[in-house]
């Protein structure tokens, strides 16, 4: 779960100073490998202030809940749950709340800090459990693109172009092949955003990990002029939902997926019900990058919020683009929801409000427009769906 975070004070924001070498000369020799490009700009800046004298600054807080495979559904229908799988997201939204007392103004995608007539935008996000079965199928060369995605998905919400990349990749025991089939995809990753991979951190740490696995997160950064910002405060009701197709889970929800697995009977190397490809392979397809698709969309106007469909689904992520007052109506029909929801739910015996607040169900990206901007959008082939309109009322609604 992410919000954005103002600061209602000054918020020093301090650098390590410890060498780091070059992506392209990669020193794998010591216990903790910093990988951000000698003479970068960030090594001649000691610190950062996050100044609150424009009242929008903001920085982006990461709420990372705990998963694990106990628990069933506390429901009487015997289906599986989120909860039940280890991740409450009632609880994130709870420490949000908290969190909203001691620095006021979270709630967005990505965090804004002012620079000229422009402000910046970070992001930060892992893959969550996605990577218990890159260990289970041994995929490792997409998982990178699943961590770039989740960060440049998020402040492209904000209509910013991302600028550079930094990632962190914590193992027990460095194996390098392993890797570098990673870092691949990070790589390419950041090719499909247009971004720079800046650099990042590798960290071997003995027996903190199991063997074989690893740990992984990212970070971006982006830019958005001003007078740009797509920000939701001009959306009103009768405003149109477009919706731009998943490519599957992505990277959020398997917690639940992976107990649904486990229930179901099948083997990540099974064919998936009603779909030409396996299990595993389903699950691994990588996280749509969402970049270049939507400020393409948003130069040609009419564009007034973007939500990223993550962890919370469409019940949780599009009101956070809202105005107060206003909520959403979703066409349910309006769109083919991809194969592996069906499965999901079936093998589980998942609601369809449980389904609908943990997973993308097929559309990965929301953008709130102008109805004339819709019809653009919709014939010029984006592969995008009018799922819903903006309504009066807070929630989202299914119809």
């Amino acid at each position: 779960m992410s919000t954005g975070l103002k600061a209602n004070t000054e918020l020093a924001l301090g650098f390590a100073s410890s060498s780091r070498p070059s992506y392209l000369k990669p020193n794998y020799t010591h216990t903790q490998l910093s990988r951000l490009p000698s003479g970068s700009l960030s090594n001649n800046f000691s610190g950062l202030s996050m100044a609150s004298s424009s009242g929008v600054s903001q920085s982006k807080r990461v709420c990372s809940l705990s998963k694990n495979d106990s628990g069933e559904s506390s429901h009487q229908n015997d289906g599986l749950t989120y909860k039940g799988a280890g991740v409450d997201i009632d609880a994130g939204s709870e420490l949000v709340r908290r969190i909203a007392k001691m620095a006021p103004g979270i709630g967005g995608f990505g965090g804004l800090f002012p620079l000229g007539d422009s402000y910046l935008v970070a992001g930060t996000d892992g893959v969550g459990t996605k990577l218990k079965l890159a260990f289970d199928t041994g995929i490792h060369e997409t998982i990178g693109i699943d961590l770039v995605a989740m960060s440049v998905n998020d402040i492209v919400t904000s209509g910013a172009k991302p600028l550079f990349f930094l990632d962190y990749f914590a193992t027990s025991r460095l194996d390098v092949d392993l890797a570098e089939k990673v870092i691949k995809g990070i790589v390419d990753g950041c090719q499909q955003s247009d971004c720079a991979l800046l650099g990042g951190e590798t960290a071997e740490m003995p027996g903190f990990y199991a063997e074989g696995e690893y740990d992984l997160s990212g970070f971006a950064v982006g830019i958005v002029k001003k007078e740009s910002v797509i920000d939701g405060k001009n959306i009103l009701a009768g405003d149109v939902l477009i919706g731009l197709p998943s490519s599957g889970v992505h990277s959020n929800g398997f917690s639940l997926v992976r107990r649904v697995l486990a229930h179901s009977g099948l083997s990540l190397k099974d064919q998936l019900p009603g779909s030409s490809v396996i299990v595993g392979e389903a699950l691994m397809a990588p996280t749509v990058i969402y970049v270049k698709q939507v400020l393409d969309i948003i130069s040609k106007g009419g564009v007034k919020g973007v939500a990223h469909i993550t962890g919370g689904g469409f019940t949780d992520n599009i009101p956070r683009v809202f105005p107060k007052g206003l909520g959403a109506v979703i066409y349910k029909d309006s769109w083919e929801v991809p194969a592996v929801f069906k499965w999901i739910q079936e093998a589980g015996r998942v609601e369809d409000a449980e389904m609908r607040r943990t997973f993308n169900m097929g559309i990965g990206m929301v953008l709130v427009v102008s109805k004339e901007a819709s019809h653009r959008i919709l014939e010029d082939g984006h592969g995008a769906y009018c799922i819903g309109e903006v309504i009066t009322g807070e929630g989202v609604s299914y119809r």
